[in-house]
């Protein structure tokens, strides 16, 4: 049996959780075209019996903070290099190192873990391009491995699996073989609606909302009855979430139930509403309250 823990690293929106996502099969890493969408370390478990388990840390991306909740979520992502088995450190093609990944490196060169560079993305680049960044990334990092891949497409993916599952070490099975998510229903329930939110909010709003799931009870009918508040910074913020005569807020709340019906498969009724809290993201209870600590 090998078994490890595996840390997945990069800056904002190079498809870390998308990645991750087509591992595992399922959707359990909210996924949104807009950056520092993951808030949490989210540790998913996949699981060959009698063969290997690989548990994957999905970290927030590394970025500047100008915020107490932009500096938890550095915080944690600087954390997760520490102590695991693996490092991929995602990016995508481009013609230079950019700053952001520089500084990333940096903070890898302290360690002896070994680290893959997956360049991700490359369906959207010329292959010229793509050769251009595996070479300028060698040039300043000893990777112990270098995948090319479209993570959406799923191009490399399985090369990249094979690859994870021989660097590995040898070790006991740390979860049962049916288990493959860390966190609680409540908190997949939170994330699904707080990526509808990011998926259909103007660029102003959606990283100034969290997500506060008020109740969450089966009924004998195995249906779950679902309130949750999506808190906001702004008066102005919580009327683009409720939209004219409600309907982004329908349309919010319509696309989270689906989904959370499909992730508990079984119908649910879900009560949303919009509550502001002026300037939570500095307000280290209101950071506590929501999760983040």
């Amino acid at each position: 049996m090998k078994s490890g823990f595996i840390t997945i690293i990069g800056r904002p929106n190079v498809g870390k959780s998308t990645l991750l996502n087509k591992i595992m099969g399922e959707k359990l890493s909210i996924v949104s075209s807009k950056p520092q969408t993951t808030r949490n370390n989210i540790q998913t478990i996949l699981t060959k019996k009698d063969e290997y388990q690989l548990i994957f840390v999905d970290t927030p991306g590394i970025h500047k903070p100008k915020h107490k909740l932009g500096e938890y979520m550095v915080k944690i992502a600087e954390q997760s290099i520490k102590e695991v088995d693996l490092i991929i450190f995602i990016t995508n093609p481009s013609k230079e190192v950019g700053r952001g990944d520089q500084f990333i490196l940096e903070q890898l060169k302290n360690t002896d873990i070994p680290v893959f560079l997956v360049v991700n993305k490359i369906d959207e680049y010329k292959p010229e391009v793509t050769a251009q960044t595996l070479e300028k990334y060698s040039q300043i990092y000893d990777f112990a491995e270098y995948i090319p891949m479209s993570a959406i497409k799923g191009k490399n993916v399985n090369t990249l699996l094979e690859l994870m599952i021989k660097y590995i070490p040898e070790g006991p099975q740390y979860y049962p073989e049916e288990m493959i998510i860390d966190q609680q229903e409540r908190f997949i329930i939170g994330e699904i609606l707080r990526e509808k939110a990011l998926r259909f909010l103007s660029q102003e709003v959606p990283h100034g909302i969290a997500v506060d799931i008020i109740s969450m009870k089966k009924n004998e009918k195995g249906i779950y009855n679902i309130n949750a508040d999506i808190i906001c910074e702004k008066e102005s913020h919580k009327g683009i979430i409720i939209g004219k005569n409600g309907e982004m807020l329908k349309r919010i709340s319509t696309r989270a139930r689906q989904d959370m019906e499909k992730f508990l498969m079984n119908k649910v009724n879900l009560q949303v509403w919009v509550k502001v809290r002026k300037d939570w993201r500095d307000n280290f209870n209101n950071l506590k309250e929501f999760g983040y600590k």
